[in-house]
C-alpha cells in the first residue's frame, strides 16, 4: 500500500529535503516510481528495502549520479534537480569507503576541502576536528591500507563530513564490516548524528540496523513508498505483509470475522475462535481477516489457559537456543506453522521436539494487516 508523502509544512525552511514524485525508468523497469518525500531538518532517516527495491537508486537520484525521468528534487525549497553533483553540496558515503588510497587520513580528510580552495589554516584546523570526532586523533599521516575496516569507515565519515553539508548521504556504509564491528559503528553513527545535527539519509536493506538507528524508516519495494513511519510504528503497526514480514518476523493467520463487541472482533480460523482488539476498523460479519503477530507476544503454557485470552495448542516442530532467548517453531493444528520467541530465563517449558503446548496471546498482542 502506498502511503502519501506527509505534510511537514509549507515553509521550505522546515525541511531539508523534498523529492516531489520522482520517477526512474529502465525500459519496462521502474527502478523509483512516483516517490514523493520530504525529510525534516536535522533527521536521520532510513530507506529500507531488499534487493532491487530503488532505494540506492533514490539515494544516487538525490546526490545527482542519476537523472529521474520525472519528478523533482528540491533542496531548502530549491529545485537541484538538474545541478551536478559537486554544485549540490551534499555530503556522501559508499559501502566501499572510495578512499583515495595513495594519500593519507589528513590528506583525504583534506580534499574537498581544498577543492573548494579553503584557506591551509582552516584546512588543518578542520582536519584535526574532524579527527577528534571520528576518534582518529594521530592516525593522521596513516594510509588506508594500514587501517582496520572501521577506522576507513570512519576516516570516510570525516571526509564526508569536512566541509559541513547540510545532507549526509550514506549508502549502505557499514555492508562491507563483520556483525560484532558493525553494531559498535550503529551506536557511533547515531551518537554523530546526536552530536552534528545533521540531515542523515541512509541506505540499508538490514532491518536491525534500520530500527536501531532511524528517526523515521522509509520501506521501499519495487520502487514505490510501501509506508513510512518511525520504527516503533512501523514494528508494532505494520499495514501489509510484506511490512510485517521484511521489518522482523512475524505469524500470519487468515480468517473471517464472525462479530464485533467493544473495540474488538471475533475472528475464526480453522474451527477456533478467536479475538482480535480493532479500535476503529471498519469490519464486517463474513469480512475476510489477515492478522500479522511477532514471535515474543506469543506465550508458551504447560496447561490451557482459561479465561478470555488466545490460545491454541501446539507441538514443537523445531527449537533453537541463542543464548538469551530461545526460537521454537510449533505445528498448530488448522492453523499451520507458528514461531515463538521467549527470554531463556523466563522458559517454563521442555524444549522438545514432539512437546505439546498451549501458546497464549491477548487480543492486543496482533494487528490487522492487508494482504499484498
Amino acid at each position: 500500500m502506498a502511503e502519501e508523502a506527509p505534510v511537514i509544512g509549507s515553509d521550505p525552511a522546515s525541511y531539508s529535503l523534498r523529492l516531489d514524485r520522482v520517477s526512474k525508468h529502465y525500459g519496462v523497469v521502474r527502478a523509483v516510481d512516483d516517490v514523493s518525500l520530504e525529510i525534516e531538518r536535522g533527521e536521520f532517516l532510513t530507506l529500507l528495502g531488499p534487493s532491487g527495491s530503488g532505494k540506492t537508486t533514490l539515494l544516487m537520484i538525490v546526490a545527482g549520479f542519476i537523472a529521474p525521468n520525472a519528478g523533482e528534487v528540491l533542496l531548502g525549497g530549491k529545485p537541484i534537480t538538474h545541478l551536478a553533483p559537486e554544485k549540490r553540496e551534499l555530503g556522501m558515503v559508499f559501502q566501499g569507503y572510495a578512499l583515495f588510497p595513495h594519500m593519507t587520513v589528513a590528506e583525504n580528510i583534506a580534499f574537498p576541502l581544498k577543492v573548494r580552495r579553503q584557506a591551509v589554516e582552516a584546512i588543518r584546523d578542520k582536519v584535526d576536528k574532524m579527527l577528534e570526532l571520528v576518534q582518529l586523533t594521530g592516525f593522521a599521516d596513516r594510509l588506508p591500507r594500514q587501517l582496520s575496516g572501521g577506522q576507513q569507515q570512519r576516516v570516510a565519515l570525516a571526509r564526508a563530513m569536512s566541509f559541513s553539508p547540510e545532507i549526509l548521504l550514506l549508502d549502505e556504509p557499514l555492508g562491507a564490516l563483520d556483525r560484532k564491528l558493525r553494531t559498535e559503528m550503529q551506536v557511533e553513527l547515531k551518537q554523530l548524528h546526536q552530536r552534528l545535527g545533521t540531515t542523515f539519509v541512509y541506505v540499508t536493506h538490514d532491518q536491525e540496523e534500520a530500527l536501531s538507528m532511524s528517526d523515521r524508516i522509509v520501506i521501499l519495494r519495487d520502487g514505490k513508498c510501501i509506508q513510512i513511519g518511525d520504527p516503533e510504528e512501523l514494528y508494532e503497526k505494520p499495514a501489509s505483509r510484506f511490512v510485517a514480514s521484511f521489518l522482523g518476523e512475524s505469524n500470519f493467520m487468515k480468517g473471517a470475522v464472525e462479530g464485533t463487541d467493544n473495540g474488538a472482533v471475533r475472528y475464526g480460523v480453522a474451527g477456533r475462535t478467536f479475538r482480535q482488539a480493532a479500535k476503529g476498523v471498519d469490519l464486517a460479519k463474513g469480512d475476510d481477516i489477515l492478522i500479522a503477530m511477532r514471535p515474543e507476544k506469543i506465550g508458551l503454557s504447560a496447561a490451557e489457559p482459561g479465561g478470555d485470552v488466545n490460545s491454541v495448542l501446539g507441538e514443537i516442530v523445531n527449537w533453537n537456543y541463542f543464548g538469551s532467548n530461545f526460537h521454537f517453531t510449533f505445528a498448530a493444528e488448522g492453523i499451520g506453522d507458528l514461531a515463538v520467541t521467549t527470554p531463556a530465563w523466563q522458559c517454563t517449558i521442555r524444549p522438545e521436539v514432539g512437546g505439546k503446548v498451549w501458546l497464549t496471546w491477548s487480543d492486543d498482542a496482533s494487528v490487522i494487516v492487508e494482504e499484498d
